[in-house]
């Protein structure tokens, strides 16, 4: 797999690519500029060949690759009726806050936040809370426990969506984390949604822990939600993974899906399943380009694109930038986009804390990083 290989995207449906004029490099939304494993594009043309795609369930044999795949990588023993497949994370949270929440209740997560988490409790009339996260000693985002359970008990919380690892920060949550978060939910009977669907691109050989891994008093209270999406670059095909092992909470998730979220399309199971069966190798190759990719920002942001930091993300191919010191008043992305005619995600979309801040896509060729080093460069001297 040839990682550098550049590939126009902006002749195709690409959101990323097509959101602006052709002469802006693209670095914002979160997929890469890699191609997929050769074995899942194999798959997809095996079974477009044979030319009928009605109704149906799916391939034989996907249920177990995903329950293998979990005791393979996190010693965490699901079954298969247990596996649910859905058209999406975002889908997947938007489902339970929905379905399992009640009119009056609140919803609660980490800021700076994914956008969809902000904006899911709202599109279902509830109100989302948010938990500030804060740089601690370790110069890595730290959670203030503290202020997450006095906001659980002072307010109507009734589900708490974690990111882990978390977007746009990049942090891994350690074992003792993932453990205060479940102590905290299981004391204030509190639900746990967790999207992980960045749970395989993990830095300096980091290891993920599902939440649910924990025990089955965490496991009873918790929805785990993962995909092939981010890891291997099939974000498009939308299937996704939710694991729920509690049958009662199965059943009340799956009760409100019913006749309104199908499940996700056949080609993309067949590109899943062939991800997990064969993409190991690939996904190895990708995570030492992507931290060569990572190595790169990290030695401009300490020399040439001063005063612009970070903290150096643990996981993901997303740069959270800290801008506060440059002193442009309002959009940073219009500022850069205007300026050197590069492309990134506004701060304040992930949450009033994200002033000052925007979010860079660094899954793309070494070529576009080191141009997009070059703008901001550029940017920098044009203030």
């Amino acid at each position: 797999m040839n990682f550098d290989k550049a590939i126009d995207r902006r002749k195709t449906e690409s959101v990323k690519w097509r959101r602006w004029d052709e002469d802006v490099l693209a670095m914002w939304v979160a997929d890469t500029d890699f191609e997929a494993p050769q074995e899942v594009i194999d798959a997809i043309n095996k079974r477009v060949e044979h030319g009928i795609f009605g109704y149906g369930f799916p391939p034989d044999g996907l249920n177990e690759v995903v329950t293998q795949r979990l005791k393979r990588l996190y010693n965490w023993d699901v079954d298969v009726e247990q596996v649910q497949y859905v058209p999406g994370i975002v889908t997947g949270f938007n489902v339970a806050v929905r379905g399992l929440c009640k009119p009056g209740e609140e919803v609660i997560y980490q800021v700076p936040a994914y956008p969809p988490f902000i904006r899911a409790p709202h599109s279902a009339g509830l109100q989302g809370i948010q938990n500030e996260m804060f740089v601690g000693k370790s110069g890595q985002y730290e959670v203030d426990f503290e202020a997450f359970e006095q906001e659980i008990i002072d307010n109507k919380v009734s589900l708490f969506i974690l990111c882990n690892p978390h977007n746009p920060t990049g942090r891994v949550y350690r074992q003792d984390e993932l453990e205060k978060f479940a102590e905290i939910c299981l004391r204030n009977d509190v639900i746990i949604v967790s999207d992980e669907i960045h749970c395989d691109i993990l830095y300096d050989g980091r290891k993920h822990i599902p939440i649910a891994s924990l025990g089955k008093e965490v496991s009873d209270i918790t929805i785990t939600l993962q995909a092939p999406s981010k890891t291997f670059n099939v974000a498009g095909l939308h299937t996704s993974v939710a694991v729920i092992q509690n049958p009662v909470l199965r059943e009340r998730y799956n009760a409100y899906r019913a006749g309104i979220v199908s499940s996700p399309c056949i080609l993309g199971m067949y590109a899943a399943k062939a991800a997990y069966e064969h993409g190991e190798p690939w996904l190895e190759k990708q995570l030492s380009y992507l931290q060569a990719n990572r190595e790169l920002i990290d030695e401009a942001l300490r020399n040439e694109l001063k005063p612009i930091k970070w903290c150096k993300p643990e996981a993901t191919f997303l740069a959270w930038l800290d801008c506060c010191e440059l002193g442009i008043n309002g959009s940073l992305q219009e500022y850069f986009l205007e300026k050197v005619k590069l492309g990134l995600n506004d701060g304040p979309e992930f949450g009033a804390v994200g002033q000052g801040f925007v979010r860079l896509n660094f899954g793309t060729t070494r070529d576009n990083i080191v141009l997009a080093i070059e703008k901001m460069k550029e940017a920098l001297e044009k203030l």
